[in-house]
């Protein structure tokens, strides 16, 4: 891919409500109870423990793990809402007029990594920024399975699709393939898993849906091809990132229902952890959420809490051919149209 940036936005951007930050800030810590709720009910043994920070420079958050369920061997669920002087280079040189601003950033985090190599590891980001005279709304969902069932994979989309649907018609055709660009490993040359959503950079001017680096990538090509989008109001965004959190649960209770009690053994453990590798190279090298939060000194605990209790390495390994780890390589690592799957 080319790095280059992308058409900008053209029209001057809609000014946000002046208790923009306190209804964001309320629904964020309001998403991550109710997320908590549902994981301890569908684990039915472990409980998350609640440790609660502040940060020097200002702000705080909550961040919430639970370990050593009967589902989940390691999950966390946080909450934080920071502001300082100025924001930090990764996200400068991509909002470069957000320079010389204080800035106030809230959002919510998850990470869960099932016990069982057939429930899929899941992630989920949403997030919200102002600087000055700007602001926007970022995040995303996406899915990191072991072993390959597409219905999974069907439903976690289509899902998701639904809510980005009941807001605009290209939201999900331009953010799953974003969600693909952005979850991809490019020295091993594939992408995390079968991917979901992401959107960064929406802040209600008019120009393109995809404000990502790359002009060439399948996003950035669709979202030329649409053109520049009509200004959305604040309103319409934080609705659909509230509907994007709300789709969580429904896309995702209903796959660990269906592979909580399948058995395994020693061949798919070893193969979950090998994988689980993959997700620490990618949050440790790429994700843009832990990069920021290690420059803006974060509490390096709660930054670090996606990454999985137990990982494996092993070297030179490729999956034996006609395998459902095979399958896995070939068929789920590589970008899909999940949404219009049918058995």
């Amino acid at each position: 891919m080319t790095t280059a940036s992308t058409a900008q936005p053209t029209s001057s951007q809609p000014l946000p409500p002046t208790d923009a930050k306190e209804r964001v800030s309320q629904w964020m810590k309001q998403i991550q109870d109710k997320i908590c709720q549902a994981l301890e009910s569908a684990d039915g043994a472990g409980k998350f423990q609640q440790d609660e920070w502040e940060r020097e420079e200002g702000g705080g958050g909550r961040s919430r793990v639970l370990r050593e369920g009967n589902v989940l061997e390691q999950g966390g669920v946080n909450f934080s809402e920071v502001w300082g002087s100025h924001l930090p280079p990764s996200i400068l040189t991509q909002r470069p007029e957000a320079a010389g601003h204080k800035f106030y950033a809230t959002g919510t985090s998850m990470v869960l990594h099932p016990r069982n190599p057939y429930i899929p590891t899941v992630h989920l980001n949403y997030r919200y920024f102002e600087a000055g005279p700007v602001w926007w709304f970022g995040g995303g969902i996406d899915l990191t399975p072991y072993y390959p069932f597409a219905e999974d994979a069907a439903h976690f989309h289509k899902t998701l699709k639904q809510a980005c649907d009941n807001h605009h018609p290209e939201y999900y055709p331009v953010f799953k393939r974003w969600c693909d660009e952005y979850f991809y490993l490019k020295h091993r040359q594939e992408t995390r898993g079968v991917g979901g959503i992401f959107f960064d950079y929406q802040d209600g001017r008019e120009g393109q849906l995809y404000r990502g680096p790359h002009s060439d990538s399948p996003a950035a090509v669709y979202s030329n091809q649409l053109g520049n989008q009509p200004p959305r109001k604040w309103e319409e965004i934080f609705a659909f990132v509230c509907d994007c959190g709300e789709a969580f649960l429904p896309s995702y209770l209903p796959i660990v229902d269906r592979r909580k009690n399948i058995e395994y053994g020693d061949r798919e453990r070893n193969f979950q952890l090998y994988r689980r590798g993959r997700y620490v190279e990618f949050n440790l090298v790429y994700d843009r959420g832990t990069i920021f939060g290690l420059q803006t000194n974060g509490r390096t605990e709660s930054i670090l809490m996606s990454l999985p209790p137990l990982v494996r390495w092993e070297y030179g390994y490729t999956p034996e051919p006609n395998t459902p780890e095979a399958e896995l390589y070939d068929t789920f690592l590589k970008p899909q149209d999940w949404a219009n799957w049918n058995p």
